[in-house]
């Protein structure tokens, strides 16, 4: 089934919800349930396979190299467009700020809303 869900993810390429991943795999399977697309969400989100994005409570099938890496996620609100990327740095710096107040980080979610290069030259006056 994880593999199925990450077909699914990557063949859309763009932010999914749960329910919209089952709604894909019912063709082939009717009683599916969600239950079971949630597990394989979960167990894909722990090997580092896919992403959760916290503010659209959707998944994202992961594009880095480097599994077990804090991604940034750049959403585009215009297109819904999802970039990634990944700066060791800027998270060292994150858990460092929040440590001097004897605060220890799990984990972290960098997501920052705007719009793509590609949103941003549509709406350029020419």
């Amino acid at each position: 089934m994880q593999a199925e869900v990450l077909a699914v993810l990557r063949k859309c390429g763009s932010p999914m919800s749960a329910y919209e991943v089952l709604d894909r795999l019912r063709d082939g399977n009717p009683r599916l349930a969600p239950p079971t697309i949630y597990r394989a969400l979960a167990a894909l989100i722990e090997g580092g396979r896919v992403h959760r994005l916290e503010s659209l409570k959707a998944f994202v099938a992961c594009r880095c190299e480097q599994h077990g890496h804090v991604p940034i996620f750049s959403i585009c609100e215009a297109c819904g467009t999802v970039e990634e990327a990944v700066s060791r740095r800027i998270t060292n710096e994150l858990s460092r700020i929040a440590g001097q107040s004897g605060f220890a980080p799990a984990r972290h979610v960098i997501e920052v809303h705007g719009q793509c290069a590609r949103c941003e030259a549509k709406e350029a006056p020419a």
